[in-house]
Parts: structure tokens; C-alpha cells; sequence
């Protein structure tokens, strides 16, 4: 059977791909992994006939969105994952932050998951209801695949992200997110089905040079970029702005979104605004002064980016908006010119690729995802340093954004236009598609460059 884009042929004479997705993580509610799973799911069901199999956890809010043109079976790994679940949260002191830890106490119960799809999907596959297998979340290169040695199916891994090093510079901020376990990281390739995992699998995708630079050698010929993020256009996009990023003289807006947390480094969004050698309580450098910066998201480091705040009197400046939805969000992306994103740790980066779709400026960190996603006149980049440095960096980025407001506009537009025409959740499904039919019709694999 060869892939067609044609989502309307009925039954009888539909020549779409049967594809089973596993995807643990799939819930249209919740925010980061399981969101990105169920859109790329769901956009995958709109060029392919896609049964997802997902964690009974999923069911009520999968159940609610009632989707139409995809099937989801549900899979009850609990009798592992609650007391995994459970001790992993003790082990962590809560879930905001050691994330390895996470990974670590995340193996038995998703080889678990995995056994009983086999168990639920076994006769389905050995009877060739499925032309190709793909797993989609987890996206850790770390968790292994119990299916991948057993289907004969093409399978296919990914999207994976992982292997972005902690900055050197920045062990204080590794230290409160307490990753001490992270060098453990390289004992999971020699875990049971790790090996295997990569040597069974058609393609693997993976997003960005960190990942791929690791998994290159695990899986020579079979790794092409693709990032797991996405955007849902019907959220984010620039349609119904007021005028361009940078457009008019200003008072320009800037937004820092994502969780208060230590690697994001919000501090230094709110340092950026702070006069250069001015000491201790230094006010706002008056070349920002008549500028706004939003900061949208909750987190531990909350206290801490207050009181900066007030050391240095820019109450009239900086402006703590809370949690908000991806729609509220996405609106004011549109209100806004510039989006700060200082994260050093950051693997996809779905929120910047959001506010270039919405038509901002990305102005990041030139390590990891953000630094891709805003590279070649998309945004402004700073280069990877210590604290300080990282902080000038930024506040001679904000400043040559405010004095060259048509520079940023470009690289806004620039940014905008890359966004839409190659991370649209449909965009990236017929992405895909083409890969599939590179796997079922014997074609060489080659990396098409979309993402670059």
C-alpha cells in the first residue's frame, strides 16, 4: 500500500496508511509532551488511518475533545507507574524540577506500557491490519522500546529530543534544579532494549543537532532533523495584529513565557532592563525605560524574580501576568513585539516557535533549540556565557531592537513567515507522510532539510 494525502476516500476504497501510534503521553489539556503528542496524533490523522494507543490516565480528557477520524485505545500500566509515579515525586521533593530523576523512574513503568500494547495489538499486527508502527512519546532517547524487536511492520522512533549539556557556566542553576543524577544518563544505552531499540527501527527522527549528534552513531542511516514542536494555527498565528512587531515608534512590549523555573532563567529578562554597572539597586536603564516587559508563567522561582524587581524599583516596568491559557497567551503574543526567552536548557522550545507564528521577535540564548529556531535573521541571538555576561547580552539586544525598530521587524517577519510554512501541525504530518513513503517504497532516507 503507498501513502495519498486523501483524507475523504470512504472505507471501501480508502488507500490511506494504517499506522499504529503509541504515545503514552497524549491529552489535549495538559500542557508541554502530552499536548505536543495529541496535536502531532491528530494531524497525523488527517493524511493516514491512525489508531493511537495512549495510558488510560488520557481517557476523560481525550474523551472530551471528541475527535473525529481517529481511534484511541487506551492501556493500564498502573500496577507499576502509580508507585513509580509516586516515589519518583517523594525522590523529587515534587514535579517542577529534577527532571532525570523523572527519566530514571520512568523505565519499568513505560516498558510496561509497551508490553501491553503488544499484548492488546499482537494479533492486529501479526495479521497485517498495520502498515507502520511509530512511537511518539515518550520523545527521551533514554526510554527504550519493548515493541521495536517485534513488529514486522517498518517502525518507525520519534520525534526524540535529548543530550542538550548543562552550560558549565550555570552549575548553580543545574544544582537547584536538582540534577545531580543526570550523569547517569549515559548507563541507559546499555540498559535491556536499548540496543535494540535503534537497531530495529526504519527511521528515527530527531530534533536538532543535540540529539542527532548523539543518536547518529546508534542508528548510522536512519536519522533525519525533525522537532517534535509544533503550532496549532488556529492559536497562534499574526493574524487581526494591530500593526507589526517593532511598528511605530513604541512604547515597544516584550514577553518572557514559560515556567518560573531555574534553567529558563527569567531573571535575566528582568535584569536585562536594569542600568548596566549602576550597583546593588540599580533602576531601569533609561533607554527602556518607556518599555514594558510581561512575564507569563508561575514557578518556585517566583519570590526570587519579585524581589529583583523591587531591589531595583521596576514596578512600573515588569508586570507578573500568571498562568494563562494557550489562547490567552497566543493574544497577547499578537499585542507584543519582542519575546525573551534566556532558557540555557532548552530542548524544543515549542513556546518560541509560538511567538514567531504570532509575529514576535524571538530575542534567545544561542544554545539548544531557541538558538535554531530564531538563527538566520529569525531573531536575535546571545551568545552562551556566564550570568552577567548573559544579562549585558540581552540588554544590548533589547536596546538595538528599540533603537532599530525596522531591523526587528524583519527578523519578526522573517521568524513569522518560517514558523507557518513549516511547523503547522498539518505541515509537519505530510512531512512525515513523505517519510513513510520512503520506508514502504524502498527509497533511499534522506533528510529533506524543511527544519534548517
Amino acid at each position: 500500500m503507498t501513502a495519498t494525502e486523501d483524507p475523504s476516500a470512504d472505507d471501501a476504497g480508502d488507500t490511506r496508511l494504517s499506522v499504529l501510534l503509541l504515545a503514552d503521553d497524549c491529552n489535549p489539556e495538559w500542557p508541554s509532551l502530552p499536548i505536543v503528542g495529541y496535536k502531532y496524533a491528530l494531524a497525523l490523522s488527517r493524511v493516514a488511518n491512525i489508531t493511537v494507543a495512549t495510558h488510560v490516565r488520557n481517557r476523560e480528557n481525550i474523551e472530551i475533545a471528541d475527535a473525529k477520524g481517529i481511534e484511541f485505545v487506551y492501556v493500564d500500566n498502573e500496577y507499576v507507574a502509580a508507585p513509580m509515579y509516586r516515589l519518583s515525586t517523594r525522590l523529587r521533593g515534587g514535579t517542577n524540577v529534577a527532571w532525570s530523576t523523572n527519566m530514571i523512574m520512568q523505565y519499568l513503568p513505560y516498558l510496561a506500557f509497551e508490553r501491553e500494547v503488544w499484548k492488546r495489538f499482537r494479533n492486529e499486527l501479526r495479521a497485517g491490519r498495520f502498515d507502520l508502527v511509530q512511537r511518539i512519546t515518550p520523545m527521551s532517547p533514554t526510554l527504550p522500546s519493548y515493541i521495536a524487536g517485534k513488529v514486522d511492520q517498518p517502525f518507525v522512533l520519534g520525534p526524540l529530543n535529548g543530550n542538550l549539556p548543562w552550560p558549565a557556566a550555570f552549575r548553580g542553576e543545574q544544582k537547584r534544579e536538582r540534577e545531580r543524577l543526570r550523569a547517569l544518563r549515559k548507563v541507559a544505552r546499555h540498559l535491556p532494549y536499548a540496543r535494540g531499540t535503534f537497531k530495529n527501527a526504519a527511521l528515527v527522527l530527531a530534533g536538532f543537532e543535540h540529539t542527532i549528534a548523539e543518536l547518529r552513531a546508534a542508528a548510522p542511516g536512519k536519522v533525519v532533523n525533525f522537532p517534535e514542536v509544533g503550532v496549532d494555527p488556529d492559536i497562534f498565528h499574526a493574524r487581526g495584529r494591530d500593526k507589526p512587531a517593532f511598528g511605530g515608534q513604541g512604547p515597544y512590549r516584550f514577553i518572557f513565557a514559560g515556567r518560573l523555573v531555574p534553567y529558563k532563567l527569567p531573571e535575566v529578562a528582568i535584569r536585562a532592563f536594569v542600568a548596566a554597572g549602576g550597583g546593588h539597586a540599580a533602576g531601569v536603564d533609561p533607554r527602556l525605560a518607556e518599555h514594558r516587559l510581561h512575564i507569563v508563567g508561575d514557578g518556585p522561582e517566583m519570590p526570587r524574580l519579585q524581589e529583583i524587581v523591587q531591589r531595583h524599583g521596576l514596578e512600573q516596568v515588569v508586570h507578573f501576568e500568571g498562568s494563562k491559557s494557550q489562547s490567552e497567551l497566543a493574544a497577547m503574543m499578537r499585542d507584543a513585539d519582542g519575546f525573551i526567552f534566556p532558557s540555557i536548557r532548552e530542548l524544543g522550545a515549542g513556546v518560541v516557535i509560538e511567538a514567531m507564528a504570532c509575529g514576535m521577535c524571538p530575542i534567545v540564548t544561542d544554545y539548544g533549540a531557541p538558538g535554531h529556531l530564531a538563527g538566520r535573521g529569525r531573531g536575535h541571538l546571545a551568545p552562551l556565557a556566564p550570568l552577567d555576561d548573559l544579562v549585558a547580552s540581552y540588554r544590548n539586544m533589547l536596546i538595538a531592537s528599540v533603537e532599530d525598530p525596522d531591523d526587528a521587524s524583519a527578523r519578526a517577519g522573517a521568524a513569522q513567515i518560517y514558523a507557518q510554512q513549516y511547523y503547522t501541525w498539518d505541515q509537519k504530518a505530510r512531512a512525515t507522510l513523505a517519510y513513510w513513503d520512503d520506508i514502504l517504497t524502498g527509497n533511499p532516507l534522506r533528510d529533506r532539510g524543511e527544519f534548517d
